[in-house]
């Protein structure tokens, strides 16, 4: 059923713009970005990342994208990622974001299937370790695929080799954005689509599941005080990935609605280093985290008494909450008596 018929709205003046016209949003941090694998931590402010995206909003519409058109995101854990997400927002562009873990042929499907008037893509992903190359994964998808985008948008990361694709596919973000015209954020109706997130394909082929606008806005930020218990203002980490529903509506855009400030985490549970979760909860003085029982096992597994992550205090942490799967009672009860909170083991649609 319908809901809001006949309202307008727009996420990305919900989530970034309306908390920049509040008072002392300058000085506010919005998004935490955290890259242990990339040596690299940013601070991104309300202001800083309302003029980001509203620039990268530009560049959408300079190179054809209107109101419904669609555009394809594959991209690894970087803010540029949000910064996407949020620009197809601000225009009406639903976005459809690919899980940077996907090899050439899991991309070319979904390419095929949701056909974006435009893509944007990185350099390079990270792992421990190791360097993912997205451009050749990128090339390959394309040959597979029976449809192609206008143009590339490439991100390169910094301190790295730049790289490029084809002159009349590919497009320099850094170049793009230096002479971009911020923006503004274009009203849609209530139940205009907002997403397309493809199912993993695990049973056949990837489904394309849309979820609309303003549902889904009144949904998020409802569950961020009533499900999580947090207020505007306090720190929130869901370690999760962009390219899943959680990264979706838990790293973006329920955090950003709601007014908290959200972690975007770079690396894994153990690794880089150990004790990596237990730092970043008490660097950022995170108030809830949101993980997966199988990130809580790997720490158990390298830190079975809590040795490491003890080092860290977490005087602001109130709860951690598990999902993904059912947690088995040996973890949860380590998990409990480690962090020093309440285990909420919880679900949601997959």
């Amino acid at each position: 059923t319908s809901r809001g018929v006949g309202g307008q709205v727009n996420m990305c003046h919900n989530a970034v713009d309306r908390h920049v016209e509040r008072a002392a949003a300058e000085s506010k941090r919005l998004s935490i970005y955290d890259s242990p694998v990339g040596g690299a931590k940013e601070v991104i402010t309300y202001r800083e990342l309302r003029d980001q995206v509203s620039r990268l909003a530009g560049v959408l519409v300079k190179h054809g994208v209107r109101r419904g058109d669609l555009v394809v995101i594959y991209m690894p854990m970087v803010p540029q990622a949000m910064v996407a997400m949020l620009a197809c927002a601000r225009i009406g562009a639903p976005h459809s974001l690919i899980f940077g873990g996907f090899a050439s042929k899991e991309l070319s499907v979904r390419i095929d299937h949701a056909k974006p008037k435009m893509m944007v893509t990185a350099s390079f992903g990270l792992e421990p370790g190791r360097r993912v190359e997205y451009i050749p994964l990128v090339e390959k998808a394309l040959e597979l695929s029976s449809h192609r985008p206008s143009r590339v948008l490439v991100y390169n990361r910094p301190n790295m080799e730049k790289v490029s694709m084809k002159a009349e596919l590919g497009l320099d973000w850094e170049e793009e954005m230096a002479s971009a015209r911020p923006h503004d954020c274009v009203s849609v109706p209530s139940d205009h689509p907002l997403y397309v997130l493809y199912t993993s394909g695990t049973t056949g082929a990837p489904k394309g599941i849309v979820r609309d606008t303003g549902g889904y806005a009144v949904m998020l930020n409802w569950t961020m005080s009533n499900v999580y218990g947090l207020d505007p203002g306090d720190v929130w980490w869901a370690a999760s990935d962009l390219g899943w529903v959680v990264g979706h509506s838990y790293i973006c855009y329920g955090p950003l609605l709601h007014g908290n400030s959200t972690i975007l985490y770079e690396g894994k549970p153990v690794g880089t280093p150990d004790g990596a979760f237990f730092r970043v909860l008490s660097e950022y003085g995170a108030a809830s985290m949101f993980t997966a029982p199988t990130a809580i096992r790997a720490i158990r597994q390298q830190d079975p008494g809590a040795a490491v992550g003890r080092k860290y205090p977490l005087s602001r942490l109130r709860h951690l909450f598990l999902a993904g799967e059912r947690c088995d009672v040996e973890t949860l009860e380590w998990a409990k008596a480690s962090f020093g909170v309440p285990i909420l083991d919880h679900w949601w649609q997959t």
